[in-house]
Formats: structure tokens, sequence, C-alpha cells
């Protein structure tokens, strides 16, 4: 049998490239919002209050202001592990951090070309995903945290998407979610970064989560997990606010609370900065 020609190679991996377009939703669904089956709340451990080991942590900063010039930002994230007993034997300690930042819904299409032109097709509308998430672990993930586990606390990105939007239109739902991924971490606002907790004599742990700079302003959410055996033993939630400051802030806050007003204002910058270039130009070809 005869394998596909170059052109339509071309045409698939254009497809796949373009298989998704993620646009935020900026009105409420005019449907309910259903749970993804198979997948429970964030459920704690029952033994969480007297857990025989527990997270004491603190963040380098709990707040992160963008400006004009913000070019992204690194928050430290530290700590230790605290116990009355000797240090079980059973299993090594593994630490997990998480840092997510404000879920909105939105709808991802898949592309298809028809009569030569690239048009949207099916879609699937997402009801809470993260605007930002970031996973960082002491070793691969899928070997250190138990499936049942990643399902109670949504550790792993492709569970932190938590509900979808009815009606769904397609049937799998799957590369849907996986374009949005892929296209998110393209632009670094979703991260795994298997290793990269350090943690010493299974006490001491540091990590250091990226934020871009394309962030969006809103209440970030930091969580630590102990584990042993791939279970959860304890989880250490602390949050990070990140803000729009000075003139960055102003213009959001106009734009959002105002918008004919920052319009006629960017009408008139645009008039402005078009008859001073138009002059400009004048004096140099005088002169």
């Amino acid at each position: 049998m005869a394998g596909p020609t170059p052109e339509e190679q071309a045409a698939e991996a254009r497809a796949q490239s373009d298989a998704a377009r993620a646009t935020p939703d900026s009105e409420p669904a005019d449907f309910p919002l259903y749970p993804d089956p198979g997948r429970p709340r964030e459920v704690v451990p029952e033994n969480e209050a007297e857990a025989p080991e527990k997270v004491v942590a603190g963040l380098s900063s709990d707040a992160v202001s963008i400006t004009t010039n913000f070019d992204g930002s690194d928050i430290l994230i530290y700590g230790a592990v605290k116990r009355e007993t000797p240090i079980p034997k059973n299993a090594p300690l593994q630490v997990i951090v998480t840092v997510e930042g404000p879920a909105q819904p939105l709808t991802v299409w898949r592309k298809e070309r028809k009569v030569g032109i690239w048009i949207n097709a099916e879609r699937v509308r997402i009801g809470a995903a993260p605007g930002f998430y970031a996973v960082a672990t002491t070793g691969p993930l899928n070997q250190i945290l138990l499936p049942e586990w990643d399902e109670r606390f949504r550790i792993s990105i492709p569970l932190a998407m938590r509900a979808f939007a009815g009606p769904v239109e397609v049937s799998d739902t799957v590369p849907f979610t996986q374009a949005l991924i892929r296209l998110r971490e393209q632009s670094g606002l979703y991260r795994l970064d298997q290793g990269s907790v350090t943690l010493t004599e299974e006490t001491l742990f540091r990590a250091n989560i990226q934020l871009p700079a394309n962030l969006i302003e809103g209440d970030y959410k930091t969580r630590i997990f102990l584990l042993r055996d791939g279970q959860v033993v304890d989880v250490y939630r602390a949050p990070i606010e990140v803000r729009k400051v000075g003139l960055e802030r102003w213009l959001y806050r106009l734009a959002f609370d105002w918008p004919f007003i920052y319009g006629l204002m960017s009408l008139a910058v645009a008039v402005i900065a078009g008859w001073g270039a138009s002059t400009a130009f004048r004096l140099l070809r005088r002169g």
C-alpha cells in the first residue's frame, strides 16, 4: 500500500501544528459545566492532621508585581520536613511542588482545511484551565506518584484542567487537551521540571519556579507534597499574589472599567504618533 504523498505529509504536519487555537471565554458559558468523568475532587488524606512527616516551608516572595518592563520572575520555594520519629526506611521520600495560576474557561478549536482554506471545525470548551501551571519534582513524576493519588490532588498537567463544558461536540477530548497543553508549554505557561527539586538527607528541600513574562494577574496557589511509596503523606499550601502595578495597572483598569475612554485615548495616541512621524519625515526631506 502506497504511503502518503509529500503534499499529504505537509498538510498533516500543518494540521498538527495548528490543530487547536485556545481562546479564553470572556462571558460565562450559556450551558452548565459538569465535571470530567473519573476525576474526583481534591481529597486530603485522612491522616494529614496527624501525619508522621509534615512540611515546614517558605517562599522567597509571596507577591509578584507586573510592570511595563516585566520580563518574568523566579520564586524560590524552600523548606524542611518536620517529624517526631526517625526517618522511615520503607521507601525514599519524594517532594512535588506545584504553582497554579487563576483558572479560566476557554474553547479549543480543531482546524480543518476545506476548499484550500483552514477553518475552525470541532471544538471542546474547557470549563477551568489554569492560566499558568508548573510542576517541579525530585524524580520522574510517573515513578514517584501513583495514578490514584494524582487523580485525588490533580497534580499532573492534564489533570489540572478540572472540568469540561457541555455539551461536548466530539467523542474524544484527549487531542484537544493535548493540543492546549502543547501550545501553553511552547509559550512557557505550562512547565514540568522533573528532578529539579533538591532534597538533602530527606529533610531539607528547595525548588526554583520560573514565572514567564506573559503572566496574568490574580491569586496563584503553591502546593508542596510529601510522598512515600507513591502516596501523599502531607500537603502544604501557600498563596502568591500577582498584580499589575504603576502605569500597567492604570491602563489595565482603564481598558476594563472605561473602555470607551481607553479607545479614544488609543485613537488619539495613534493620530499624534502618525502626525509626528509625518512631520519628522518632511523635515528630514527639507534638510
